[in-house]
């Protein structure tokens, strides 16, 4: 009798994010390293993740319960799948179009940006990348290298400078998806199933979270964390602080 897909899917899983976890390590301390930094100096960390399933990332950070204030998640309507799956997929391969929302948020000279994408490669994300470079902003990337360098250079969606994201950023959290991001093959079935690529987001960037927060709290710095809403406290604790990111976050 054959393994049980769920139970596969469990195995898998728990092997990628120990991969994750062993290979990330001085990449994540680097990044905690900025981000703390951007939260010490009461700056805004800003998240953003053009792309259908990529944008769960940004939304992953943002108004989270456990998570810093100091994000700002770049919550592009383009690409959002609320908008219609199609027409996201069409803007994220816009060349031009992440330049707009870098443009629109204001970034800058000493900004931090979190760009979010497992497959590094399409127009809307590359030119953020690119546009924020240009701004004097930095980057960290979460992405997957193995899928950036399999896709081939004339692929649809890539942007027309043929350039990955891993390329651009000063750190990369590489979250090592393989082509197709599906795992799972079940017999009699033509395409595989069950996508590792949110898991593996999702975990990068709360690991990057906490190491941030760990690292702050060495330094004597309690930082702003959300409460969840449903807590009874929640509302007192997350009204400490709202007035302070009203008008800060676009999103908020």
């Amino acid at each position: 009798m054959s393994t049980p897909a769920m139970t596969r899917y469990l195995q898998l899983i728990v092997e990628h994010l120990q991969l994750l976890h062993e290979s990330n390590r001085e990449s994540i301390q680097q990044a905690a390293r900025m981000v703390a930094d951007q939260v010490k100096a009461d700056k805004l960390v800003y998240a953003y993740g053009p792309g259908g399933h990529s944008n769960l990332g940004s939304q992953e950070l943002f108004f989270r319960a456990g998570g810093l204030m100091h994000v700002s998640a770049m919550l592009d309507e383009g690409t959002l799948l609320s908008g219609g799956a199609l027409r996201s997929m069409a803007i994220e391969r816009t060349p031009g179009y992440g330049k707009i929302v870098i443009d629109d948020y204001g970034l800058g000279e000493g900004d931090l940006l979190i760009l979010i994408n497992a497959y590094g490669i399409n127009g809307a994300l590359i030119d953020a990348a690119l546009e924020a470079q240009h701004r004097g902003a930095k980057i960290i990337g979460v992405t997957s290298v193995r899928h950036a360098q399999a896709t081939p250079a004339d692929h649809p969606a890539r942007h027309p400078s043929k350039k990955n994201l891993y390329e651009l950023v000063d750190v990369v959290l590489d979250s090592k998806i393989e082509v197709g991001d599906a795992v799972i093959k079940i017999e009699g079935i033509s395409q595989p199933v069950a996508p590792m690529s949110t898991f593996a987001t999702a975990y990068l960037l709360n690991l990057l979270v906490a190491e941030a927060v760990q690292l702050l709290a060495q330094e004597g710095v309690d930082p702003p964390i959300w409460r969840s809403g449903n807590a009874s406290d929640g509302d007192e604790i997350n009204g400490r602080f709202i007035e302070r990111f009203k008008g800060r976050i676009k999103k908020l």
